[in-house]
């Protein structure tokens, strides 16, 4: 069946901000849809039409919060139960979110992600992962790190890491700081980021392999990215929208539902990742999402299991950065979009003639409150219980198919 858009503003990555109409045919977007006697004019008027999110490193699989926020695509983090990292798990977990959602299994680096021995990446890869991730932790043994870059880059793969340095870290559930210590909470110094990254970008850049932090949170991070960049490295980095508009005061109360990973930074911190996101330092913008239960967060904070619950916030937060004269409309789906799929090998993330009719219509003025009772997935472990925001995706279609 083919479908015209009119009346509304695309928004494109590759070819930017313009208001014309669009055509898809079937599951791709087409020049022009025609005048088959199947055609569907869709009127979009004062709407903005752009790219389906794909959200990388994705920790829970739930199609009704991704339906919501305007996600027709996730890289599922390898730490899952069972971990993905034997090929039958993999190719079992790319079928999960059918017909909703697309899924693209992220394959874990290690064995049972346990930082040691060497998961069969080229077998992961065949059967359906379009990366490998160290997952929630830090590969400490920089031998078994630099064999992980290697083999990867041999496999064509992309490393996910995370960016905390294990021993500095150890169990601490906060940054080192006023907040921390006033609360009584274990803490590590932010520093334990940039040693994680100052060691990874060393591996990577004498490898040549492809490396990608989940999440870069702390000035002394991003500054090691820019350097890298500069070099030719071939590294890149994300942030949620959590260290963009939180500091570590949102713990004041103890709110579990701020205790995340990694934690919560400064003031001075969450302000040099808006000027990262601003520079252009920041490559991608994702949910982190994180489904938890009551069982997992209504205990004391230090017992508390870190994440949000994050797919349907990201968009709506996301216009936000835009709102701010941060971003334009078109870097914003590069990061929500494009980047992703560049990264994960996909062909989406553009309103390209060619490329699938994965899509979203957003109404960007629709007010409304994020309240962690009302929110369509399965857990509501928002750190953004209350807040006003603007924002919606009133149509989501996927392959050219209405959600």
């Amino acid at each position: 069946m083919s479908r015209r858009f009119t009346g509304g503003t695309l928004v494109c990555p590759v070819g930017g901000v313009a208001s014309r109409d669009l055509s898809i045919d079937g599951d791709v977007i087409v020049a022009d849809a025609g005048d088959a006697g199947d055609s569907e004019t869709i009127d979009a008027t004062g709407k903005l039409i752009a790219p389906a999110i794909v959200d990388l490193g994705v920790f829970g699989i739930d199609a009704a919060a991704c339906r919501a926020g305007g996600i027709v695509r996730v890289g599922l983090m390898p730490d899952q139960a069972p971990v993905l990292d034997d090929p039958g798990i993999v190719a079992r977990a790319a079928h999960m979110g059918k017909p909703d959602l697309w899924i693209h299994p992220i394959a874990a680096a290690t064995q049972g992600l346990r930082g040691t021995d060497l998961a069969e990446m080229a077998i992961n890869a065949e059967a359906g992962a379009v990366a490998v991730a160290t997952g929630r932790r830090w590969i400490a043994d920089s031998g078994v790190m630099r064999k992980v870059l290697a083999y990867a880059r041999d496999c064509g793969l992309v490393v996910i890491a995370h960016a905390e340095d294990g021993g500095l870290a150890g169990d601490a559930v906060a940054t080192a700081g006023e907040t921390a210590t006033r609360l009584g909470l274990p803490a590590a110094p932010a520093m334990a980021e940039a040693l994680a990254i100052a060691r990874d970008v060393m591996l990577a850049e004498e490898t040549g392999a492809r490396l990608h932090f989940r999440q870069v949170t702390t000035a002394a991070g991003f500054d090691l990215i820019r350097a890298a960049k500069r070099r030719g490295v071939r590294v890149t980095c994300g942030i949620t929208p959590a260290h963009l508009y939180l500091s570590d005061i949102a713990m004041s109360d103890f709110r579990t539902f701020a205790h995340l990973s990694p934690p919560l930074r400064s003031e001075s911190d969450r302000q040099a990742a808006r000027a990262a996101l601003a520079d252009g330092t920041i490559d991608v913008l994702c949910s982190g999402h994180d489904p938890r239960g009551p069982e997992a967060k209504r205990l004391p904070f230090s017992d508390s299991e870190p994440g949000m619950a994050g797919a349907e916030t990201l968009l709506p937060l996301a216009l936000g950065m835009v709102r701010d004269g941060l971003i334009g409309l078109d870097r914003l789906f590069a990061l929500l979009s494009r980047n992703p799929a560049l990264l994960l090998g996909l062909e989406s993330g553009t309103l390209e003639i060619g490329a699938p009719a994965d899509l979203i219509v957003i109404d960007q003025d629709a007010p409304w409150q994020v309240r962690a009772d009302a929110l369509a997935g399965k857990a509501a472990n928002t750190p953004f219980d209350g807040l006003p925001v603007q924002g919606r995706a009133v149509r989501v279609i996927k392959g050219g198919a209405f959600l």
